[in-house]
């Protein structure tokens, strides 16, 4: 099995989709963000895992299903963040954002062999999701 990782920033007003503000106020991105992130959590909490890690930036709130261990996001750029959520992990683990609502729980359930890697690109040029076999410190 595999450990699954969401990364994500706490959905609060300000911190998150600024990118859309304007049109929305701060606290409709950020409410938007939440959805997004609760749909996302919900996903994994159904999907087989050997454990569920909220990598975040923040702190955990409602929106935080049970079954998740939660650990803080380093401080640096984002191959930094990535890294170490991955060193922390012992054996296959795959890696979604807060911001893929779309997933199921058959999409996360990828068995990944000895030198193995998935990756999951979005049409905007980013990923979706990133999958180690055996990631490395």
């Amino acid at each position: 099995m595999t450990t699954l990782l969401v990364i994500a920033k706490e959905p609060r007003a300000g911190r998150v989709k600024t990118r859309l503000t304007p049109p929305f106020t701060p606290a409709q991105a950020a409410a938007l963000a939440e959805a997004s992130l609760t749909d996302t959590l919900r996903t994994v909490a159904a999907a087989p895992a050997t454990r569920r890690v909220l990598v975040l930036d923040g702190t955990p709130g409602p929106w935080l299903p049970p079954g998740f261990d939660v650990v803080p996001q380093c401080a640096g750029g984002l191959d930094e963040r990535l890294a170490a959520a991955f060193a922390a992990c012992a054996g296959p683990a795959l890696l979604i954002g807060m911001d893929t609502p779309q997933v199921t729980p058959a999409l996360l359930d990828v068995r990944l062999a000895k030198g193995e890697a998935v990756f999951g690109p979005a049409l905007d040029g980013g990923f979706w999701a990133l999958g180690l076999a055996a990631p490395a410190p």
